[in-house]
């Protein structure tokens, strides 16, 4: 589990296609030695196994069923990653609870300076509208945000100043893809709505 509070913003230094799967070698600046090879890190909303690493970088396999749900595939040498390693217990929740598991990707629709903060419209697929409430949590490329305001086929959030600083969200742009994952909390509940209907 996560929280979605970014702690590092790695960098892609090389992906190797040649295995079926991908490997990716993410540089980032904290103690590598301190993570254990099986360990699982958010990469921009994904959860990944470390499966090996060397004395500033991660490696991670990328299946092909991840490189069809994700951004992933868009990834190249030099893309900058939100990163967060799993919680610990004890650790602090500052974010809210996400598992790693991307729901859907969608797309940027604006990004509007409100102030020294950013406003980002995202559209939502037909199917996840249900999923997604004004004040609820939301993670975009793993970065624990509030929802705003919600239309019939989007949201917005508000980046502040310092979220727009220390996570790769200052790189996107209007028509980028990005990683949602819905709250967990509103996928349970929609879930248990949907079962007591039938009954």
């Amino acid at each position: 589990m996560f929280t979605g509070l970014i702690q590092d913003v790695g960098i892609v230094r090389n992906i190797d296609k040649s295995l079926g799967d991908w490997r990716i070698e993410i540089e980032v600046s904290f103690d590598v030695t301190k993570v254990q090879v099986g360990a699982s890190i958010c990469c921009s909303g994904c959860c990944l196994t470390v499966v090996d690493k060397s004395k500033n970088s991660l490696l991670f396999d990328v299946s092909q069923e991840t490189l069809s749900k994700t951004v992933i595939g868009s990834w190249r040498v030099m893309t900058r990653i939100n990163i967060e390693p799993s919680l610990k217990l004890g650790d602090e929740m500052g974010g809210h609870i996400v598992s790693g598991h991307v729901d859907v990707v969608t797309n940027i629709i604006s990004i509007i300076p409100e102030g020294d903060s950013r406003k980002i419209r995202i559209a939502v697929p037909s199917g996840y509208v249900g999923y997604v409430a004004q004040k609820g949590s939301i993670a975009i490329d793993g970065v624990s945000l509030t929802v705003n305001d919600v239309g019939d086929d989007y949201f917005e959030v508000n980046i502040i100043p310092h979220t727009w600083e220390h996570t790769t969200l200052s790189d996107r742009k209007d028509g980028d893809n990005i990683n949602i994952e819905i709250d967990m909390l509103a996928r349970y509940v929609a879930r248990m709505l949907e079962i007591s209907g039938k009954a």
